[in-house]
């Protein structure tokens, strides 16, 4: 996904992993406990939530952070995302990977969390956080009358 804004400023915001909520619908919170840890919370079928705490596995200032669940966590995942310059100075193009096992009982979990197609609910993701970035805001029908009778 290509962003109108520069690298520095996505980097920045991505990187206080408590702002991804904002824009990630599958996530409830995200508290940072320090510079590499964060404990994450998801929501998951049922009213229910899972838990992991994730770890900074690598990181490259404004071009790239990777993570991986720790040991205990309800869905292992790993991943990165990673912020380039977008060719002939127009913007940052913004790409995520994401990988996760889930163990034999948190199929369920792990559908809802991630998405039966986790890579089109990471490109909504990324829709979302473009409209943000770019507005301030994210745009929805949420809560209008459809006009149908």
């Amino acid at each position: 996904m290509t962003l109108d804004k520069p690298v520095d400023e996505l980097y920045g915001f991505w990187r206080d992993f408590a702002n991804l909520p904002r824009f990630m619908k599958h996530l409830k919170h995200v508290t940072v406990i320090d510079e590499k840890r964060s404990h994450w919370i998801g929501i998951a079928p049922m009213d229910s939530s899972v838990e992991w705490d994730a770890e900074i596995v690598r990181e490259e200032e404004n071009r790239l952070i990777a993570w991986a669940s720790v040991e205990g966590a309800d869905v292992e995942n790993s991943g990165f995302v990673r912020f380039q310059p977008a060719p002939a100075g127009r913007g940052t193009e913004v790409k995520v990977v994401l990988e996760y096992s889930p163990p034999g009982g948190a199929i369920a979990a792990a559908a809802k969390l991630f998405g039966e197609d986790a890579e089109q609910q990471i490109g909504d993701d990324l829709r979302r956080f473009k409209q943000f970035m770019e507005t301030g805001e994210i745009a929805t029908v949420e809560g209008q009358p459809s006009g149908r009778k």
